[in-house]
Order: structure tokens, then C-alpha cells, then sequence
């Protein structure tokens, strides 16, 4: 019998899901230097992909990053040590324009692409020979890793041991409109400033992409979404996005071993938004403690540590996908 999964529970000195989001970024550690390739799309586009590398046949992890995430994330950085302590391959694609340098083609990134999770899956499976490879995602990439594996039902356990989600989004709609309310909105600025900045470049290569007007009018992620997201990505609208990209619907037809961890007090996802373990496929193991903030799980005495996150991805993989 494999040993229990350490709960999470959040320390006394760090009350609420505001406290807990936020901390995390003043005490994140040092990245570790990684290995970066430049991978060719099918497009003719490009993403930079960093590498922590490991013995030949290590067993790899590769993480889908976060809204305008990137290696430098505080759990991509943890994680990273993480997987260097216990000697895996640690893989961290960047989504498109997310690596520093403004992609190619008109297109982005976005909270449903499958597509694109699938193709990345593919090349890792291929390079890395059919050995082990597990795939986790946090908060975006965590919801286009679940929203993949629902779509590819049987088929995604041809690449994968197993997937991991962190604090994703699973309703867009819900999380969309919560982040626009309150305290919540100060996310939802974080964002949009470095969104907009990256679109506006994107408008200057390609003239008439999106109405730029709405687009610096935006004072939300429905509006963003509504004016860039949306048109750039073949969607109807905001609506449309998010009712098509949300990972929620596509739980009960995961047939890989997946475990989906949301925090009851993220604040970017209300907790009556959260599916119960009656919406979801027998493979999908649901955790939702009752506090970790969004992508925080800080833990230990102050000022605390962000292990808990990463021993939590490489507990599941070694003891639920085998």
C-alpha cells in the first residue's frame, strides 16, 4: 500500500485565500539555471521549452504553466528543485509569447488549447524514448491539461503516466466574473497590464487583428477576453470562450489516473463552482482543502516555504500512476 498524500493545511500565521495568493511571491527561491530549446511549431511559429535535466531514464515531469506564467514562477521554481532533489527531468514549455520574446504568428495562447498540449506531449513522449512521463498544470495550464486528457478519453494514456492540476479554473465563466469583483480586481489589473502590453505588440506586427480600441478600454477579463482572446482564437466571443475552453465539462470522460487540487478559498474560483467527485470520472482523484489561496499552499513556520506543491505532484505520480 503506498503511503497517504500529506494534506494540506495552511499555518496559522497566514490567514485567507488574498494572504495566502499573495505571499508566495515574496518568498519564492532562486530559479535554478535551466536548459532552454526553441521548438518549431506546425504552424511555422516557435515556444521556448526549459529543461532541468536528469540521468537517462529519469522520470520526467513537465508543467503547463499559468496565466502570463513562465519559468520564473514561483511553482515552477519550486517544483524544479524539486524534481533536481529527487532526480527527475523537470520540462517547463513556455506558452507562446510567454518565454520574452513575442511570437510569430498572430495566434497566442489560451485557457482551452488542447492542441497545443497535445502536440508538446507528443515531442516529449518521442524524446524521452515511451518512458515515463507525467504532465501537470497549474491554474491555465492546469485547465487546457484536464481539458486535453477529457478529449483524448482512452488515447492521452498513450503519452502520459498521469496529470496534474493546481488551482485550474474549471468554470472560466465563474472564475471570469469573480475576478471582477471586490479585492479581485487587483489580479485581474496584475494581468491585463501585462496582456495588454503584449497585445499591442502583437497589433503593431499584425494590423487589424483586434479592435485595439476595446482592447486598451478593457477593464476586465470578460472585456479582454471579448475583444483579443476571443476573435485572435477562432471564438464567437467571451461567452463562447469560456463556455468552450472550461475544463469542467470534460472531467467525467478523463480515463488517465488525474488529480485535480482546489483550494475552497482561491479567489479566483468560488467554491460552489467546484465539481463534486459525482461529475467526475473514476479516474480523477478531487482534493479541496479548505485554504491554499490560488497557487499559494504556503507551509512551515514564517515565513514559510512553497514545498508543499511540489511533494504533492511527485507523491501522486510516483504512488497513483504506477
Amino acid at each position: 500500500m503506498s503511503p497517504a498524500a500529506k494534506p494540506y493545511h495552511a499555518p496559522a500565521w497566514l490567514p485567507g485565500g488574498h494572504a495566502q495568493t499573495i505571499w508566495p511571491l515574496l518568498i519564492k527561491p532562486t530559479p535554478l539555471k535551466l536548459r532552454r530549446e526553441r521548438w518549431t511549431t506546425p504552424d511555422g511559429d516557435f515556444i521556448d521549452v526549459d529543461h532541468l535535466d536528469a540521468p537517462p531514464g529519469a522520470p520526467v515531469l513537465v508543467l503547463f504553466h499559468g496565466l502570463e506564467g513562465s519559468a520564473r514562477s514561483h511553482y515552477a521554481i519550486s517544483t524544479a528543485r524539486a524534481c533536481r532533489k529527487a532526480g527527475w527531468h523537470f520540462v517547463l514549455p513556455h506558452f507562446r509569447g510567454c518565454s520574452g520574446e513575442l511570437n510569430r504568428q498572430p495566434r497566442a495562447y489560451h485557457s482551452g488549447d488542447s492542441a497545443e498540449i497535445d502536440w508538446i506531449l507528443r515531442r516529449l513522449h518521442h524524446a524521452n524514448q515511451g518512458g515515463r512521463l507525467h504532465a501537470a498544470g497549474v491554474s491555465l495550464g492546469g485547465n487546457a491539461l484536464l481539458k486535453w486528457a477529457g478529449e483524448r478519453g482512452e488515447t492521452a494514456a498513450e503519452l502520459v503516466t498521469g496529470i496534474a492540476a493546481m488551482c485550474a479554473p474549471l468554470d472560466l465563466a465563474g472564475c471570469g466574473h469573480h475576478l471582477a469583483r471586490g479585492f479581485n480586481r487587483l489580479y485581474t489589473q496584475h494581468f491585463l497590464k501585462t496582456l495588454k502590453a503584449v497585445s499591442a505588440a502583437r497589433l503593431q506586427r499584425f494590423p487589424g487583428l483586434f479592435d485595439a480600441v476595446r482592447m486598451r478600454q478593457a477593464i476586465n477579463l470578460y472585456q479582454f477576453d471579448d475583444a483579443v482572446t476571443a476573435p485572435v482564437h477562432g471564438f464567437a466571443g467571451a461567452d463562447d470562450y469560456w463556455a468552450r475552453a472550461s475544463a469542467k465539462p470534460w472531467l467525467a470522460s478523463i480515463r488517465v489516473p488525474a488529480l485535480a487540487v482546489n483550494p475552497k478559498n482561491d479567489p479566483f474560483l468560488p467554491a460552489h463552482h467546484l465539481p463534486s467527485q459525482a461529475e467526475v470520472g473514476s479516474c480523477v482523484r478531487l482534493e479541496q482543502p479548505a485554504e491554499g489561496g490560488h497557487v499559494g499552499f504556503v507551509s512551515g513556520p514564517f515565513p514559510g516555504n512553497l514545498d508543499w506543491l511540489p511533494q504533492r505532484l511527485l507523491h501522486f505520480f510516483r504512488h497513483q500512476t504506477s
